[in-house]
């Protein structure tokens, strides 16, 4: 016998509650296995049911989303397909950013690294802020440059940043004040720096046309792709790098114990990603009626799928709240899961292997130096900053 989905009393999107994201999605989760929000979007929090709504491609599909605006300023593919379509246009982003692709970035992310780090030894002893004075100020200083994007206007990267997530979310407060900020010279950037003529020979974006050329998709698509592939490899990669940094501070034996042995630093990034996800969710719509334990979303459904919360699901996890270099994070949600698994994950790996790895050689501790301050969009969720204290070996 089926129990009607509850009503959630709560709205999950206004700016307090984005303030305590983490506090706020466990709340939901613990709530019930599905409940409904006031605008009608059915939410799932537990590991078992996110995890399986991710993977059942065909019972929650991608190509409509709550609060989807397909008029909204953010690229409108992959994200937003479903296979077979979805499985041809990753192909081009996935061959972009194969390990073999990247060999030869892996020079730049790693010089940059150094040269960034090398600075940074003379801030020794100050308070930096973790994201807008290291992690970001990294990614958006190498990232376009492997992107092969020309110099000039790439100050509009911050700006890109909040268009992109701010759009993602349902229309609210938070949606209204992105909304009126003027996005005309992010978006006019976008257009001429994003074109294939003003991309350098020999970078990713480059490879992104050529897939063009051979038919596997429009250049109208191939620009998109490269837009998606400037947002999505910058903005969860400096947050989960952040992230890291933070846990790093509050959590001084898991970086005593990652110091000692370097080689554990693609866990120790991916446990990052599950400790504190930053994205807090995926939206889907059912496209048949799906058994929820006792309850039953309907065909039609717009739902949301709860990345973080899931990731910190104690029915799952072992003392889920602790980060813990050495946990088994195979089945994380944090890279995504399924056929929406995040196809940037070997970029991400590689930006974090060259920056953190460079951090954690020359940086003997770090410690909390100020307050938290969460980035206030509605689905995008980390610090927007995080003061640190850097001690150098």
């Amino acid at each position: 016998m089926t129990r009607p989905i509850p009503d959630y009393p709560i709205d999950i999107f206004t700016p307090d509650a984005v303030r305590h994201a983490r506090a706020v999605d466990d709340a939901l989760r613990e709530f019930a296995p599905v409940v409904r929000l006031h605008d009608g979007t059915m939410m799932l929090g537990r590991h078992e049911h996110v995890s399986a709504g991710l993977l059942d491609w065909q019972a929650f599909s991608s190509t409509s989303r709550p609060w989807h605006d397909p008029a909204s300023p953010r690229p409108e593919i992959l994200l937003t397909d479903d296979p077979p379509r979805h499985t041809q246009v990753r192909k081009v982003i996935s061959d972009a950013l194969s390990p073999r692709a990247l060999e030869g970035a892996k020079a730049t992310f790693q010089q940059a690294a150094e040269d960034f780090v090398a600075r940074l030894r003379q801030r020794e002893g100050e308070a930096i802020d973790a994201v807008g004075e290291i992690t970001q100020a990294y990614i958006f200083e190498v990232l376009p440059e492997v992107l092969g994007l020309p110099k000039e206007g790439r100050q509009h990267m911050h700006g890109f940043s909040q268009m992109v997530w701010a759009t993602m979310g349902p229309p609210g407060e938070l949606f209204d004040e992105a909304m009126n900020h003027d996005f005309s010279a992010v978006i006019a950037w976008l257009e001429t720096a994003c074109d294939r003529h003003a991309l350098s020979p020999n970078g990713i974006g480059q490879s992104i046309f050529a897939a063009a050329d051979r038919g596997q998709v429009t250049m109208a698509e191939a620009k998109l792709l490269l837009q998606t592939v400037l947002s999505a490899g910058a903005d969860t990669t400096y947050l989960t790098m952040a992230n890291a940094i933070r846990a790093w501070a509050l959590f001084p034996d898991q970086y005593e114990k990652l110091r000692a042995d370097p080689k554990l630093l693609r866990n120790a990034f991916d446990e990052s990603l599950r400790w504190d996800s930053p994205s807090r969710m995926a939206g889907r719509i059912t496209t048949r009626d799906v058994a929820i334990d006792d309850y039953v979303i309907p065909a039609g459904t717009r739902c949301g799928l709860m990345f973080a919360a899931a990731n910190r699901d104690p029915r799952f996890w072992d003392n889920p709240e602790a980060y813990d270099i050495e946990r088994d994070t195979k089945h994380s949600l944090g890279w995504g899961y399924g056929v929406h698994g995040c196809v940037g994950r070997v970029l991400a790996q590689t930006e974090a292997q060259a920056f953190l790895g460079t951090l954690v050689r020359e940086v003997a501790s770090f410690a909390i130096a100020g307050d938290y301050e969460p980035w206030m969009t509605t689905v995008g969720h980390g610090p927007i900053r995080q003061p640190v204290k850097l001690k150098f070996a």
